[in-house]
């Protein structure tokens, strides 16, 4: 910038020339260069007023925008500020091998107050106690009345409960959206899907986690926002589930008995159709675990699953299939079942005399204790250990259940000669029915190991490894066909579905050692059709009882089989099964001529 001198030469020399006061421009030039000053440092105090002003325009409208935000929405939790995930709330459907939902979400409302902002706080307790009876309005009082910022009343909300809320009117209780897990059918299939609780939540969502069974098993998958909103497709189907619970629960009440299970399987695929646990209960109301006492008479407690128990005859096609296909006997090969059966000390009886011997065939139809464990002598019990484990006894079930991996058999310390004796007429060794299911299908399906699994198989799986010869199995079906038509299980007749199966009556072991004597756990395990095995059916009765023919009847001829043959009949034409006349054997076809 060009400076003004204070004298400049040509003006004071001109100023000369006309008798002037030199001094005078001097002067001039410097009230100028002061006025000049003045004004540029006015310019620069009115520029940083106006930047300080636009300054605080911006600080105030950006507070005022906050603070607006801020009384539009509603409070939240106080949190601490860490990195993590955030909540998610969607979790996949489940449903059946048919598509129908078994569980999906429902968009719900929680309730929570802000005590500070509430206007009277002794009236909004005693509204809400009345609301929620489960609420005590002294305790309400004493947290609004307390220091507290914040208070969860109800994690879920009903429409009329919410309507009822707001009636109310108290500002100061505040709802918060989410989602809740939904059973829409109650009760059905309660021990398969488990239940859902909540895991991490806020005022404006809830993370929903599995607590039991299935739900829990795949919580990942039905959590995992990549599968996109795939649905969990189970081998369950819901109609048969419901028949098979009707007829069951109608059966465990007729019988008087304590409990009651129903397994349901492919012989071929190893899908669980149906599984049925009784007494059972609400998922959407899930009660709370027993932390005394029996684990057993708790409704959460899965019996076809978590129940290990000492199965009876059942057991006993497992020692003659055995012995069939190691070449011992074949079907007539007589055995000797005169008793008692002395081994040491111990003894072994038959419920009946049935004579000096019995063939393979009629030791089962007739069920002979001496015969089954004359049989295992022949067998050996390192044989028959392994042929167990084939089949899956020694081992918890691989179904997708988190219960199922702490229900394993209970097995002898030593496995004796005498062990051998007993658990080839199922005393000895507990199981699950599932575990029974299981072998049942994987003898009888042509004699391939099958695997249990509660997922809705697409393509078939491949069988797996042989257990049997195919006609160990085909000869395995034919006595299990012959028990329905002539021996322990002829109640389990049903017209046109060629029925076969084996029942099991064992006494009931005291919680301190010993059997009772008066309490059974009566099981009837069948396969339909016998001669073209399509599903195996577990019934178990835990202490039936029923007064017939002027006698009280406790034996599963008498309560599973009769149970079981009713499923069968109304179960059947749901799966597909259209009645059919059962082939002759070719003995007994008669030639006749013309």
């Amino acid at each position: 910038m060009m400076r003004t001198p204070l004298r400049p030469l040509a003006r004071i020399l001109a100023a000369r020339e006309k008798g002037e006061n030199p001094d005078h421009i001097e002067r001039e030039n410097i009230r100028l260069r002061h006025e000049e000053l003045r004004d540029k440092a006015r310019r620069g105090s009115e520029g940083r007023l106006l930047l300080l002003g636009g300054f605080f325009v911006i600080a105030f409208a950006t507070v005022g925008l906050r603070m607006g935000h801020l009384s539009a929405t509603e409070p939240s939790e106080p949190k601490s500020m860490t990195i993590g995930a955030g909540i998610t709330a969607q979790r996949a459907n489940i449903v059946d091998r048919k598509g129908r939902i078994l569980a999906t979400n429902l968009s719900t409302y929680s309730l929570y107050a802000n005590p500070q902002n509430m206007i009277d706080k002794h009236r909004a307790a005693k509204e809400l106690a009345a609301i929620f009876p489960e609420l005590k309005e002294e305790r309400l009082i004493k947290d609004f009345t307390g220091s507290r910022k914040f208070l969860w009343i109800r994690k879920k909300l009903s429409p009329e409960q919410m309507q009822a809320v707001h009636e109310i009117g108290d500002p100061g209780l505040v709802f918060g959206p989410r989602e809740m897990r939904l059973y829409p059918n109650g009760r059905l299939a309660a021990h398969v899907l488990g239940g859902a609780s909540f895991g991490r939540e806020g005022v404006h969502s809830a993370e929903v986690i599995g607590t039991a069974g299935v739900e829990k098993y795949f919580d990942e998958f039905l959590r995992d926002p990549a599968n996109g909103g795939q649905p969990l497709e189970l081998s369950l189907d819901l109609t048969v589930q419901a028949a098979t619970r009707e007829v069951l629960y109608g059966g465990m009440k007729l019988m008087q008995a304590k409990g009651a299970t129903a397994v349901l399987m492919d012989a071929y695929s190893g899908e669980v159709v149906s599984m049925v646990s009784l007494p059972d209960f609400d998922p959407n109301k899930r009660p709370r675990v027993l932390t005394s006492g029996d684990a057993s008479d708790s409704p959460l407690f899965n019996r076809a699953v978590q129940g290990v128990y000492e199965l009876g005859s059942t057991f006993k096609i497992f020692a003659t299939a055995q012995s069939l296909d190691l070449g011992l006997v074949n079907p007539a090969t007589l055995i000797n079942t005169q008793g008692p059966l002395r081994w040491g000390k111990f003894k072994i009886r038959d419920f009946h005399n049935y004579g000096p011997t019995l063939s393979v065939t009629d030791i089962i139809v007739e069920s002979s204790n001496i015969g089954t464990a004359r049989l295992a002598m022949q067998i050996g019990s390192e044989r028959q250990r392994a042929f167990l484990d084939k089949l899956g006894f020694l081992d918890a079930t691989p179904v997708e259940l988190t219960e199922a991996s702490g229900a394993k058999p209970l097995l002898p310390k030593n496995w004796s000669e005498l062990s051998a004796m007993t658990i080839s007429y199922g005393h000895g060794l507990s199981a699950s029915p599932l575990h029974l299911a299981t072998a049942y299908a994987s003898l009888l399906n042509g004699g391939q190991k099958v695997k249990p699994t509660l997922l809705k198989q697409k393509v078939t799986p491949p069988l797996g490894e042989r257990v049997v010869s195919y006609e160990t199995s085909v000869a395995s079906r034919d006595m299990l066909r012959q028990v329905v038509k002539r021996g322990t299980a002829s109640f389990g007749e049903v017209e046109g579905y060629a029925v076969g199966g084996k029942t099991g009556s064992a006494d009931k072991p005291k919680p301190r050692g010993g059997y009772y004597d008066d309490k059974v756990i009566a099981t009837f395990a069948s396969v339909f059709p016998a001669h073209k095995p399509k599903y195996v059916l577990i019934v178990t009765l835990d202490e039936p009882s029923i007064h017939s023919m002027g006698e009280t009847r406790r034996t599963a001829g008498w309560t599973a089989v009769p149970v079981a043959a009713e499923i069968i009949t109304r179960i059947a034409p749901l799966l597909g099964l259209r009645p059919e006349i059962e082939p002759d054997a070719i003995d007994e076809i008669t030639l006749t001529s013309n």
